[in-house]
């Protein structure tokens, strides 16, 4: 989205405050993930973000007819992608640390640079290069001392790579679509699509909610849709290279939850990786600084 009010401490103030809503989220999936299944929670957390994003476009008056679309396929085909990816780091959620599934979400950044390069006919340049090296070096050490013992934690990196894989093509398509269609439209269109999907795994068996379990399931949703608003707005009032360092203090909040809420130490080697991961990271922002980044969703 672009920047149409430079308004740059507004702007860094709501991205910190997208990176606590995230982390709320995640931490809310997480303490369901042994007694909902995937599908239900994937349904509920889209279903009740719908909520806060139909709100907010019709306060800017964008609803309904910034919905419009010129490109159906490609809303489809963002949005599948993007509903794999939901399930994808959702399931990755369950299986590791809040940390570790996040710093993995951190090399959709990387992936991107690299799709843009086999899928787009972009060049490889010395950036690039240096942020895959990074990024591989960094789940290298992340994940080789789990190889040997294998179980469940193999089982989450693996799901999480795939979940950060997914969302890069779903933001590369993004690039794409962009250019006719609105922020709203791709973030509505987004949602319902995983919406749909979460309930189509009805028939395989949902829980019978608690009280207590359904209010986490509603609050994963209202804290995703708030998270992407604050995120939207974030963009609105700064440049997007000038919100880039504020990604990586967003792992504080993850790293805190680890510790605070569910009791879980930090591993040695989450603490190596973490350096390599984010450097990737930060070259693979820093080589797309001139191309208009849309917001997480």
């Amino acid at each position: 989205m672009e920047n149409t009010t430079d308004r740059p401490l507004a702007g860094i103030a709501l991205r910190l405050l997208s990176g606590i809503l995230f982390t709320a989220m995640v931490v809310c999936v997480k303490a369901v993930s042994t007694v909902a299944p995937l599908g239900q929670t994937v349904f509920f957390r889209s279903v009740f973000a719908l909520l806060p994003i139909v709100v907010f476009l019709a306060w800017r008056r964008e609803f309904p007819a910034g919905l419009a679309t010129r490109r159906p396929a490609g809303h489809l085909l963002r949005s599948g992608l993007g509903a794999a990816a939901m399930f994808s780091s959702f399931a990755a959620v369950a299986l590791l640390p809040v940390a570790e599934a996040t710093l993995l979400a951190q090399l959709t950044p990387v992936l991107m640079a690299l799709g843009g390069v086999l899928l787009m006919g972009e060049r490889f340049t010395a950036h690039r290069a240096g942020a895959l090296l990074l990024a591989l070096a960094g789940v290298a050490v992340l994940v080789l001392p789990e190889l040997g013992a294998g179980g469940t934690s193999l089982t989450g990196y693996a799901l999480g790579l795939l979940a950060a894989l997914l969302s890069a093509g779903a933001l590369l398509t993004v690039r794409h679509i962009s250019r006719t269609e609105t922020a709203g439209a791709i973030a509505f269109y987004f949602i319902l699509v995983s919406a749909l999907a979460g309930l189509a795994t009805l028939p395989l068996g949902w829980a019978t909610l608690t009280g207590h379990t359904l209010g986490l399931l509603i609050l994963s949703g209202l804290f995703g849709g708030a998270a992407h608003i604050c995120m939207t707005l974030a963009l609105r009032y700064a440049e997007a290279s000038r919100l880039a360092p504020f990604e990586y203090v967003a792992l504080i909040w993850p790293i805190l939850a680890d510790l605070l809420v569910f009791g879980l130490p930090i591993s040695s080697g989450f603490l190596l990786a973490l350096p390599l991961v984010l450097g990737g990271a930060g070259l693979a922002a820093l080589e797309g600084r001139s191309v208009r980044r849309p917001a997480r969703q």
